[in-house]
């Protein structure tokens, strides 16, 4: 059987106009060394901040499960998204519940899951692949500096 793996997933996703061009970005780190294990940008076309932002979170729980990671810590700087995934706030949007319900499930997946929200200062690498995504209308995969 292998090591167990935790990992930090910093998710992000914008869109020019609300909706607009949009995309997610993605950066999975091994929690303790910090190695970096994944990292992209999303172009989904057009959509709202908040599918963004969701799509980002699934694309992370994705690639997180094709790690084979049991441990999973997300950092998100949506509030929004990261209170209605504790359970704070409740899902109203009929676009975004098909979304968090994904989310839901693929996190239930997860031996541990847990979200927290952060600056958007402290998702800086996730916000650049974005922008990237954005910039050339296309996904860019394995995006490491």
């Amino acid at each position: 059987m292998s090591e167990p793996l935790h990992v930090k997933i910093q998710v992000d996703g914008g869109s020019r106009g609300n909706p607009g061009p949009a995309a997610a970005g993605v950066v999975i780190t091994e929690a303790g060394s910090g190695i970096i294990l994944h990292e992209a940008g999303y172009f989904l076309g057009r959509a709202t901040n908040n599918v963004a932002e969701y799509s980002a979170l699934i694309a992370g729980l994705r690639a997180a499960g094709r790690l084979k990671a049991d441990q999973v810590e997300v950092l998100s700087d949506s509030e929004l998204m990261v209170r209605q995934m504790n359970g704070q706030y409740r899902v109203r949007n009929a676009g975004l519940k098909p979304l968090h319900d994904e989310a839901s499930e693929l996190a239930r997946r997860m031996g541990k899951f847990a979200i927290a929200h952060v600056s958007r200062s402290q998702n800086v690498k996730a916000d650049r692949l974005v922008n990237m995504a954005l910039n050339a209308k296309r996904n860019v995969e394995d995006a490491a500096d």
